[in-house]
């Protein structure tokens, strides 16, 4: 019932623009004033909503996006762990370079790069039975509060 009397309501709105808007330009002509703006009844609502939906859109996905970086390297730290121990039980240690796990596949192509596009450090012990996996984080440099590491349990 109330979306019928809504639409009644607004087909009388729109009847009442056309009207005001039939006897201005009436007015024009008579008066030979230039043609005038006028705007639709529901117009002026939706440039403001507009204008306020567009900043709230950009606000909430800037920071839905803040930790992303971050999300997305600690799971491809993981693939690589999960390669890395991979490598391990098939070999008995953990490969030298990084590089050796890629084995020409185009789907590893880009594993060791980091969400920032920098590249992991990698590090193994002397004897290859452990390592430590170092993304440099958003200042990209080691050593600071922002690097994310991992090493073999």
């Amino acid at each position: 019932m109330s979306d019928l009397i809504s639409f009644i309501l607004e087909i009388f709105l729109e009847i009442k623009y056309w009207i005001k808007h039939g006897k201005q330009r009436k007015h024009e002509k008579e008066n030979n004033l230039p043609k005038s703006v006028v705007w639709a009844p529901y117009t002026k609502q939706f440039i403001i909503i507009f204008i306020i939906f567009i900043p709230v859109c950009f606000v909430f996905i800037f920071f839905n996006s803040i930790g992303e970086n971050e999300k997305n390297t600690k799971k491809r730290i993981m693939k690589v762990s999960n390669l890395l121990e991979a490598e391990k039980k098939q070999f008995g240690k953990y490969p030298s370079e990084l590089k050796n796990i890629i084995r020409n596949n185009p789907l590893r192509k880009n594993i060791e790069i980091d969400s920032w596009k920098t590249t992991f450090v990698y590090t193994t012990s002397n004897d290859r039975k452990s390592y430590q996996l170092i993304s440099l984080g958003g200042d990209r440099k080691l050593g600071t509060k922002d690097d994310i590491l991992h090493s073999s349990k």
